[in-house]
């Protein structure tokens, strides 16, 4: 058995095995536009195993663009074998790591329900670092936003909120676990430009002319149906505990009522429980929990 690395003569098959199997594992680098920019480079070293027919039996992405390199980490896209048989990861494993120079850990997120996977990335010495909770809500009555008179809030204007919204982003998520990572001006211009974005979807919060919080809304599909997804939801430090993102997450599911989103999704950490609570008070319920598996580089 030999892993090989992924080259032009076996990029379609890669892609079709990743549409046949994106279901099997975590499918946020799966959808077909995801597949379709796909590039053989530097920054997604892949890598397969065949079987005698020359088929694709087994395969590891890895995801290693400026963000993640900034937090010194790297996703995978996919880490699949359709046989079972522990060798295929252990082989491709050992190839995706002659990739990892400067990198602290890789990681992927594995449903609680996928122990045979869970087990297998046990045995490889990845270890859980966080887990997360996908959570649903049927687009019934949506409460108004109870702003006081010193709130607004604003439509991003494209060149001109770039920087406002990185700088909220950031100061709001800065010890959020798996998200400490500041984006910048060039992160949001690839959100204006994704196929899921959402015209008057990205929103921003004043407290006068304070820019205090962010919420983004986008065009999604869980369970075959249109669903819009909510994230990032963020307040600022010195704001938070006033209301203001609940506030904000009413503001998103009127927006998704007034685009006829039947469904809206969002994903909260295990352990921003104040968050999640909030979440199911405003009506969503909890469809799928999942782990953060990480290999750790600088043990």
């Amino acid at each position: 058995m030999e892993a090989i690395a992924l080259t032009n003569v076996y990029k379609e098959k890669f892609i079709a095995y990743c549409k046949k199997y994106r279901k099997d594992v975590d499918d946020s680098f799966l959808y077909d536009e995801d597949l379709r920019d796909f590039e053989l480079n530097d920054d997604h070293p892949t890598y397969l195993i065949l079987n005698q027919e020359r088929e694709i039996m087994a395969t590891a992405s890895l995801m290693i663009d400026e963000y993640n390199k900034r937090g010194k980490k790297a996703r995978f896209r996919i880490f699949h074998s359709e046989v079972d048989d522990f060798s295929c990861y252990r082989y491709l494993l050992e190839k995706i790591l002659l990739h990892t120079k400067g990198l602290e850990k890789v990681f992927l997120f594995i449903n609680l329900e996928n122990e045979k996977l869970m087990n297998t990335m046990k045995k490889l010495n990845f270890t859980i670092e966080r887990y997360s909770f996908v959570l649903v809500r049927e687009n019934t009555e949506v409460e108004e936003p109870a702003y006081s008179t010193e709130y607004t809030v604003r439509d991003f204007r494209q060149r001109k909120d770039e920087e406002v919204w990185c700088n909220v982003r950031n100061e709001g998520f800065a010890k959020l676990q798996g998200n400490e990572t500041p984006i910048y001006p060039e992160n949001v211009t690839k959100m204006l430009s994704s196929e899921d974005y959402l015209e008057g979807g990205m929103k921003i919060l004043y407290h006068q002319e304070k820019p205090i919080g962010v919420v983004r809304c986008t065009d999604d599909v869980y369970l075959n149906e249109p669903t819009m997804n909510i994230g990032p939801i963020a307040i600022i430090p010195d704001y938070q505990g006033k209301g203001l993102g609940r506030n904000l997450l009413r503001t998103a599911l009127k927006f998704a009522q007034e685009h006829s989103y039947e469904k809206t999704i969002l994903c909260v950490n295990a352990e921003n429980d104040h968050a999640k609570k909030l979440y199911v008070q405003e009506g969503f319920k909890q469809v799928e929990a999942v782990a953060c598996f990480k290999y750790d580089l600088t043990v």
